[in-house]
């Protein structure tokens, strides 16, 4: 019995040697069970990403401006007398040499036929006399005549030819009289509103207008500049008309494009500031006289810069900088330079290069290595 005892318990002993490793490797549902599951992946953070972009940016002198008429004309009366006829319609496009008012011509016509006149008896009496002048000087020369007869009939020749020619003065003026009675359009233009009517007297010397008329085609845009920019902008329209770029008041309607045609001669001393003028060709009439108009005049180009959307760029204490987003779905934060943010795009100079992948919206949760999962942009979203 006791050998049966001890080979029992030999065999229990065998049993559980074998049992142990197995109850204790991974595989063991009890094992298994105690032992905790692996940890999964922290979900990225959720970003819209953008693509830095090569392209050429212009570099802008902003400015406010003011369009004026190419040519602004108040049109007066050259003589005096009473208005017959008003030729144009207020608001009218009219040509150079339109009738448009018509002053009653009949005083200047009368004072016309009357030199006319004048002139025809001075013509009839110097050939009167320039035929006894031929006599005279036969006889005068057979002794027949005096001298001083010849002597007076010749100053009576020359007295009545400068008479007409002062005559023919007095045609020329009495004819553009008649002509100043015809009013017409100076130059090509648009009307304004009609100052006077019909039957109303005019002057020569009245100071008030009868209309205006304003050339609209090519136009002006008049602008300021501060006078420390006035020596690049020299520089560079030496060698080629800028152009220049006129918005509306919200500054993103683009409304016509000129070049700049004018740098004045003298800086404004109160103001620290120099006068310039644009000319703009106008053929759609975007720009009316008297408005107001953000103007951007084209410095230079800067060719192939990287450029990326606004928001890309954040401010830190340290300067600016930018989330680039790795091929591992992890991010870089990355130091930037910017030379200048103009209509929503930031040009990069330092930092950044075309082609990279940046982070544009969401960034306000990133930090050094985060991971971020790219999701669509917003409706509305810029970049």
């Amino acid at each position: 019995m006791k050998k049966l005892a001890i080979a029992a318990v030999a065999a229990l002993a065998l049993v559980a040697a074998a049992l142990l490793p197995r109850l204790f490797t991974p595989t063991h549902p009890a094992v298994a069970a105690d032992k905790p599951a692996a940890a999964a992946p922290a979900p990225g953070v959720p970003v819209t990403a953008g693509t830095v972009t090569a392209a050429d940016v212009p570099v802008l002198l902003n400015a406010i401006g003011s369009v004026q008429a190419y040519n602004m004309v108040t049109i007066k009366g050259r003589v005096d007398g009473q208005i017959v006829g008003v030729q144009f319609a207020e608001g009218q496009d009219v040509k150079a040499g339109t009738p448009l008012i018509q002053i009653d011509p009949r005083p200047y016509q009368a004072a016309l036929e009357q030199a006319e006149a004048t002139k025809q008896k001075d013509e009839a009496q110097l050939v009167s006399l320039q035929q006894d002048l031929a006599r005279w000087t036969e006889l005068v020369g057979q002794g027949y005549k005096s001298k001083q007869t010849y002597d007076q009939t010749k100053a009576q020749v020359d007295q009545f030819k400068a008479a007409i020619k002062a005559d023919e003065a007095q045609i020329n003026m009495a004819r553009l009289n008649l002509g100043y009675a015809t009013i017409r359009a100076p130059i090509d233009g648009r009307l304004g509103a009609k100052l006077i009517d019909i039957g109303n007297m005019v002057r020569a010397t009245d100071s008030t207008g009868l209309v205006t008329i304003a050339q609209l085609k090519p136009i002006f845009v008049s602008f300021t500049l501060p006078q420390e920019q006035q020596h690049k902008v020299r520089e560079k329209q030496a060698r080629a008309p800028l152009e220049v770029l006129a918005y509306g008041e919200d500054g993103k309607t683009p409304l016509a494009t000129g070049k700049l045609t004018l740098i004045d001669n003298v800086v404004e001393q109160t103001t620290g500031t120099i006068r310039l003028k644009a000319s703009f060709d106008n053929a759609d009439e975007r720009l009316w006289p008297g408005e107001f108009v953000n103007v951007r005049l084209v410095l230079n180009m800067r060719r192939d810069v990287p450029t990326v959307p606004a928001q890309t760029v954040q401010q830190g204490p340290n300067g600016n900088y930018a989330y680039v987003i790795k091929d591992d779905e992890t991010v870089e934060r990355r130091d930037v330079d910017v030379a200048v943010v103009q209509d929503g795009v930031a040009v990069i100079t330092k930092g950044l290069s075309a082609g990279e992948k940046v982070v544009v919206e969401g960034q306000y949760r990133l930090t050094q290595g985060a991971r971020v999962r790219v999701t669509p942009p917003k409706s509305g979203a810029t970049g």
